[in-house]
């Protein structure tokens, strides 16, 4: 069993920070690409961050006031957010691209965690 659970999520006021974690758990062999995504209430799901290694592109809507990081040895990633605004008020997702062993295989899968809400009041 492999999975992914995001924490860290709040209410903040307009220029406020909020730093959130993601910890994978599980037979992970390695991980690859993260991913942390955010969806609003009836739109669509938006890209904030993708990392591979030691690359992260962000979205242009953060880019500047969100940093992806993780610590490889806990396994858990982090999204630290600066300077929010209402707009960014959604549900935020990460996602991650893992090599597990699941019984007496080996398998890449991808691993989406519940969410955290994240509201940014003006």
């Amino acid at each position: 069993q492999v999975q992914l659970v995001e924490s860290g999520g709040g209410l903040v006021q307009t220029g406020g920070s909020l730093r959130l974690s993601c910890v994978a758990s599980g037979t992970i062999i390695s991980i690859g690409q993260m991913d942390w995504y955010r969806q609003a209430p009836g739109e669509q799901r938006e890209l904030v961050a993708r990392s591979f290694g030691d690359t992260t592109n962000y979205a242009n809507s953060v880019k500047g006031r969100f940093t992806a990081s993780r610590d490889s040895a806990k396994d858990t990633y982090y999204l630290q957010m600066n300077s929010l605004k209402p707009e960014d008020t959604a549900v935020y997702y990460c996602n991650g691209d893992i090599l597990a062993k699941l019984g007496d295989s080996y398998r890449s899968i991808d691993v989406r965690g519940p969410g955290t809400q994240v509201t940014v009041s003006s």
